[in-house]
């Protein structure tokens, strides 16, 4: 005889019997408890003691009938009894969209031997209402976000026709800056763009200077940085670049 698996037995038998009784599990520490759970050991142990060697293997079998299933939350002592019921009620249940709607939000204990009475066609009764709520804020959700790729498809398309209309290209802006005149360094602000084309790697900065951009360049000579004219026109075309970068 394994006791263990005996007073795990008792346990669930003495939290089945007070709740169908009162509606709550009383205090394990309390005497009714403690009397019910006696009462219920000595029934477990007998049928234990008469049972054929063999008879308790499916009741092993079904005690993992919830594997893979999110851990339910609640009184430890109702956890074990409340898993075997939600196991027994999701298979009566054929539509796979509700049985995984309930895997994911019934998650209590107490929710599941609340309505272990019920029916199954009386629970999906009872539950159609929350799970038509359910449907209808994730349809919500789906044409949420399928309203924002379609505002970001339409800016990036837009972005690439300026792009082509002003024919905006990495080589082009570096002879942009290349040309540009150069200024005294200026403490940097806030990136504008990072351009790469052949070996030239050139970070483009705003500075507390309004007239000066900065740049810090690394090619196959080394590293350098240096101050260059502001010129709208680039900046406009710079921002333009990079954002076409963050969106390819």
């Amino acid at each position: 005889m394994d006791l263990n698996s005996v007073r795990e037995q008792a346990i669930e038998a003495t939290t089945r019997f007070l709740f169908e009784k009162h509606g709550v599990v009383p205090d394990q520490d309390s005497e009714e408890w403690e009397d019910e759970y006696r009462r219920q050991f000595e029934q477990v142990k007998k049928r234990a003691a008469t049972a054929p060697p063999d008879a308790a293997k499916p009741a092993a079998a079904a005690a993992i009938d919830d594997t893979g299933l999110p851990e339910l939350v609640g009184q430890p002592t109702q956890l074990r009894w409340a898993a075997g019921l939600r196991a027994d009620r999701l298979k009566e249940i054929k539509d796979r969209e509700i049985r995984d709607w309930l895997i994911r939000t019934w998650t209590r204990s107490k929710s599941w031997i609340d309505t272990s009475s019920l029916p199954t066609p009386v629970f999906l009764q009872r539950i159609q209402p929350h799970f038509a709520e359910y449907r209808r804020k994730q349809q919500e959700q789906a044409q949420v976000l399928a309203a924002e790729r379609q505002a970001k498809q339409a800016a990036a398309a837009e972005i690439r026709r300026q792009i082509e209309a002003g024919g905006i290209t990495a080589e082009g802006l570096i002879e942009l800056i290349d040309a540009a005149e150069r200024l005294p360094a200026a403490p940097i602000k806030g990136k504008i763009a990072e351009i790469e084309f052949d070996g030239r790697n050139l970070r483009v900065f705003e500075t507390s200077d309004e007239i000066t951009l900065m740049v810090l360049e690394k090619n196959g000579e080394g590293r350098s940085e240096y101050g260059i004219e502001r010129d709208e026109g680039l900046v406009a075309d710079l921002v333009l670049y990079a954002q076409a970068q963050a969106l390819s």
